[in-house]
């Protein structure tokens, strides 16, 4: 390199380039890193310099440079380009590489209005003392370089138009708690502070994306989740199209169901006019969902819900084919099929499915949810009634149109309607559940709205959570008690914490308390015990860890409610009547894995019953793309496509090796490598049984895995009803491998394919 080469200081005057000031920086983002060359980042930083590079771009050079040679035979250099990212983070955020005290801190953010002003009414700067002390700020250094790109990009409190950043990492880990915990007594709120910052900082539980880029600030709506039902009238139109621009708006993804409006056709108003259909209120929604952008970064999401036996159903099917016109699409949302017992019964035996307007079969659009038995009497009642508009076609065609739409766009998801209430947590005959959400983990009562102040209503909110089964064994499940503990009061406490801006979902929110606590890094988890996805080894050790999870997350509400009492709508609740989702999962499971419960159901039972629950409902397996990043994990209960997953950001491409590589390479099973999705489905269907709300579960397919090179039509369907069988209540993306070799390309692919929908920037993924 040319030592005559100048460079701009951040004050705008220049110098000459110190060779040896760069060399010491990455010097010191190596210290103790494995196979990682501090002349091989200089090498490839040499060739970018230029005279009169500003300093800071020398930063950035340097970062690239490290990134660039991250492979999983060098995965430790994910960590030297972190180290570099931070100090760079830091120099911008506070001009130096040492953050400034907590306090300090505080009241410069507030004085800027990027903290919420209240913080300083709940804490005296002797507390914020005590809590500077509990912060490690060398745990930014344990930190990925993806992961520090995602919480620059994403979590970070700046200013999105010029740039500017506000603050460094530990300070969101601890702020967090000193928000969720401020209406704690004196006496304990510091010690639950201190404990949920060193779980979360050394990322035991990982926290969704609301809540680490919105707790602090002066915004204060962190539910991940939004379902909005919609009534069939102008008015129920008109109000679930303002409540999904209010929650867009606010970093949420939203779930639609919209099956009862009535189809093309339908008479109105005796006559007078003939109903436009589906498809027109589709396309109004569809406009609510992207006139909002999530935090500056894209526009919002949403997954729409209608019954198979829909009188449009096969128009609906089609609505996000690229094939056809825009007038006959709706392309920019999802959809979610909702099936039932009596339509897979069709299927199986070859029958006829009967499709109807709800508008014109009274009674059935509700039972379809509520009551199976009823549903069933009255869809042959009016399939036998000449005068009801109907239209009939073969089950098999349905069902192999729906699953050509789901393979061909990977974004046809499945709900089973009757899993979701008869495997809940409420009873369907007072709080059935209609839909799920934008990423098919949710499953909660919901009540169209009339209006936008309708107090009638009800919007379901979830705010999110995981534990990172990374960072637990086998031998010590137990650990997940305190890690419950942590999560229930901290998420409960959010609750009150937080603003609602619409009655029927602040209402609903506060009555309920719905929770929603995950799990991240299952692919390394069964890696790490040498169990497989494919081949049923891993069957009993998923059985004891998500009995643990429930156990433990039920225990923590019990224990809340003793204190601060039973959420208000209890009584809606099977739990209220002592039942718990090891009382209701289907009972084919059984002929899988015969592994005992090992906790003592019984006496929660009695607690439960005596004493309620503080939240209605505790568990959903959500995807957790983004969070896992954070914590160097594997997503959700996914398996990897590779050892190195691709994420895109606007810093460009992100590498990230999968965890202890080195070690455990010939342990991890890959997408690609499992046979078929028989092992798989099994293991859902096992973490259900304990799971009370759903699971964001994927369906993938190799085609070189059969004769033909093309996956059969009766290989999706057989795999639909084996996940009906073992109590799977929703499917979420269709994956189909594309044939081409794997590399860096492919899976940028389907990374851009998979997270298209904005699940992962802002919303149910955390």
């Amino acid at each position: 390199m040319n030592n005559g080469l100048l460079v701009t200081k951040r004050d705008g005057h220049k110098e000459r380039i110190n060779l040896e000031k760069i060399h010491k920086v990455i010097t010191w983002a190596a210290k103790g890193l494995c196979n990682v060359s501090v002349s091989q980042v200089e090498l490839h930083s040499q060739i970018q310099f230029y005279d009169g590079i500003r300093t800071s771009d020398i930063h950035e050079t340097m970062i690239k440079a490290a990134a660039d040679l991250i492979t999983s035979e060098t995965p430790d250099y994910q960590y030297l380009a972190a180290r570099l990212a931070i100090f760079n983070l830091r120099k911008k955020a506070y001009g130096q590489f040492e953050p400034p005290p907590l306090f300090k801190h505080i009241k410069h953010l507030v004085s800027i209005g990027k903290y919420d002003q209240q913080l300083l009414e709940y804490y005296t700067q002797e507390e914020f003392e005590k809590m500077n002390s509990f912060i490690d700020h060398w745990r930014d250094m344990n930190l990925s370089y993806a992961a520090v790109k995602q919480l620059e990009g994403k979590y970070l409190v700046q200013n999105r138009v010029t740039g500017e950043i506000y603050e460094s990492i530990q300070f969101l880990y601890i702020l967090v708690p000193a928000c969720l915990f401020s209406d704690y007594p004196k006496e304990t709120r510091l010690h639950y502070i201190h404990r949920f910052y060193d779980a979360t900082s050394t990322f035991k539980i990982s926290l969704p994306t609301p809540i680490m880029a919105g707790v602090r600030t002066p915004t204060r709506q962190f539910s991940s989740c939004v379902l909005i039902e919609c009534g069939d009238s102008l008015n129920s139109i008109n109000a679930t199209s303002s409540a999904i621009v209010k929650y867009v708006s606010q970093r949420a993804g939203i779930g639609i169901n919209a099956g009862c409006i009535r189809a093309l056709g339908s008479q109105i108003r005796g006559g007078e006019a003939f109903h436009t259909g589906c498809i027109p209120f589709y396309k109004h929604f569809q406009t609510a969902v992207k006139s909002c952008s999530q935090g500056g970064v894209r526009g919002g999401a949403a997954t729409l819900f209608y019954p198979i036996w829909h009188l449009e159903v096969e128009s609906l099917l089609v609505l996000k084919n690229n094939r056809g016109v825009e007038g006959n699409r709706v392309r920019q949302l999802d959809y979610g099929v909702q099936i039932n017992r009596l339509m897979y019964e069709r299927l199986i035996k070859n029958q006829n499915i009967t499709l109807f307007s709800p508008s014109d079969v009274p009674g059935m659009y509700d039972a379809f949810f509520a009551d199976q038995n009823k549903f069933e009497h009255l869809y042959i009642m009016y399939e036998n009634d000449e005068d009801i508009r109907k239209t009939t076609i073969k089950a098999v065609e349905l069902f192999s149109l729906m699953m050509q739409e789901r393979a061909s766009t990977g974004r046809i998801y499945i709900q089973n309607v009757d899993h979701c209430n008869t495997h809940s947590p409420f009873d369907p005959r007072i709080a059935p559940i209609r839909q799920s959400n934008l990423c098919l983990e949710i499953a909660l009562p919901t009540k169209p709205l009339n209006n936008i102040n309708d107090e009638n209503g009800e919007i379901a909110l979830c705010t999110l959570s995981a534990f990172n089964l990374g960072t637990i064994t086998i031998e010590t499940l137990d650990e997940l008690e305190e890690l419950a503990l942590l999560t229930v009061r901290a998420l409960d406490a959010l609750l009150d914490y937080q603003d609602y801006p619409i009655l029927a979902a602040g209402n609903a929110a506060i009555a309920r308390r719905n929770l929603g606590v995950g799990v991240i890094n299952y692919a390394y988890y069964l890696a790490k015990h040498g169990v497989r996805y494919s081949d049923g080894s891993a069957n009993h050790l998923t059985h004891k860890t998500f009995e643990a999870i429930q156990y433990y997350l039920l225990k923590a509400s019990n224990e809340l409610a003793k204190e601060r009492g039973a959420c208000a709508w209890f009584k809606e609740t099977r739990y209220s009547q002592g039942i718990l989702p090891i009382d209701t999962y289907k009972k084919e499971l059984d002929q899988l894995i015969n592994e005992p419960l090992h906790y003592d159901w019984e006496t929660l039972r009695k607690d439960i019953q005596e004493y309620g629950l503080r939240n209605s409902t505790l568990s959903a397996l959500m995807p957790s793309e983004t969070s896992s990043q954070i914590s160097n994990a594997t997503n959700g209960i996914e398996p990897p496509r590779g050892y190195i997953s691709i994420k895109a950001s606007k810093d460009g491409i992100l590498r990230q090796v999968i965890p202890d590589y080195e070690n455990l390479k010939g342990a991890y099973e890959l997408l690609w490598q499992i046979p078929s999705m028989t092992g798989y489905l099994q293991l859902v269907g096992i973490m259900q049984k304990f799971i009370d709300q759903a699971i964001s579960a994927n369906t993938n397919y190799d085609p070189t895995h059969f004769a033909s090179g093309k996956v059969p039509m009766h290989q999706l369907l057989k795999d639909l009803l084996l996940a009906y069988k073992f109590g799977v209540k929703t499917l979420y993306y269709h994956n189909t491998r594309d044939g081409s070799d794997d590399n860096i390309q492919d899976d940028l692919k389907e990374y851009i394919k998979s997270t298209d929908s904005n699940c992962e920037s802002g919303v149910c993924k955390i």
